[in-house]
């Protein structure tokens, strides 16, 4: 076995070793952390959890004073697991890829950090392990980013299908937009029924799917609302000053503590969805209110044109 080769497969720390940077550096180093956690793109990797396995190695500046023993000088193990921690609960992923991105990312916001050796392992998926392994440098023109500031506060509207057909949706639109807050709407499913298959995952995602085709009945009557599926393009859309309407699937199925409420459960669901934003309303225009919410619920008949 050539030296490329043993070293392709060495521990991260040996790798970091092995291509290290002019001038010393320091290394800390996690090994074998192991994780039990929903994760895959595949069918059969839905629903169920799975092992994977951490070894991260970071390259760290040295002191250039005495440490005198006090850990708020160092960079600690901690920032590494709770960089694990915090991505795992951030959202449900389907690649190890990303995952290992936005965990050296989040690494290599620490000032000490300069390289991130991240591999990460599926270890139930065969009879050997399944990874990826990355090395991230912070770039030397790159200043350490600040916190970003809280995202704008958007208005979520809950539309029932009478709202969406009601004569009042377009005048509806225009007054929530002038308040200059983003926009978000929500709708239930179609008024076709949906199929029914006795299948609990399979009908889960039938029924989102329902919703989501009504969410494009109602970008069809204005061309200001746009279908989005994901937090991003949502924190995006928000920014941007884009009215949105919300396409259930990815940010449910994705959701590591997900929503309660079925599909079916139109309004709960977009109570739930509204709660992810700290949203301080619900504005719910033509339809019943659940009999509990996380968010408080505005009823508003659909006959009413004032919202």
């Amino acid at each position: 076995m050539s030296s490329e080769i043993t070293l392709a497969f060495a521990h991260p720390s040996e790798r970091a070793e092995a291509t290290a940077p002019d001038g010393p550096l320091d290394r800390i180093s996690v090994r074998d952390h192991v994780v039990e956690v929903e994760i895959g793109a595949f069918q059969a990797e839905r629903g169920v959890t799975q092992r994977i396995c951490f070894n991260i190695v970071v390259e760290v500046q040295p002191l250039t004073g005495p440490i005198d023993d006090d850990v708020d000088r160092i960079l600690s193990y901690d920032r590494v697991t709770e960089a694990i921690t915090f991505e795992l609960s951030a959202e449900r992923l389907n690649l190890l890829e990303t995952l290992a991105e936005r965990i050296a990312e989040r690494i290599l916001l620490e000032p000490q950090a300069v390289r991130a050796f991240v591999r990460i392992e599926k270890i139930d998926r065969g009879p050997g392990a399944l990874g990826v392994e990355i090395v991230r440098a912070r770039q030397p023109s790159v200043e350490i980013r600040a916190e970003e500031g809280p995202a704008p506060q958007p208005d979520l509207i809950y539309l029932s299908n009478g709202a969406i057909a009601s004569p009042h949706l377009i005048g509806w639109i225009d007054q929530i937009e002038a308040r200059g807050r983003p926009l978000i709407f929500c709708v239930g499913p179609a008024e076709v029924p949906a199929p029914q298959t006795g299948h609990k995952m399979a009908q889960r995602r039938i029924d989102l799917l329902s919703i989501e085709q009504n969410a494009w009945v109602l970008a069809s009557k204005d061309d200001r609302c746009v279908v989005v599926e994901t937090r991003t393009e949502l924190d995006w859309a928000m920014k941007n000053g884009q009215t949105c309407v919300w396409a259930p699937s990815k940010i449910v199925l994705d959701a590591v503590d997900g929503p309660s409420a079925q599909p079916r459960d139109a309004v709960a669901l977009a109570a739930w969805f509204a709660a992810t934003f700290d949203a301080p309303e619900l504005t719910v225009i033509g339809a019943d209110l659940p009999a509990s919410a996380p968010v408080v619920l505005k009823a508003v008949p659909v006959d009413q044109a004032q919202v």
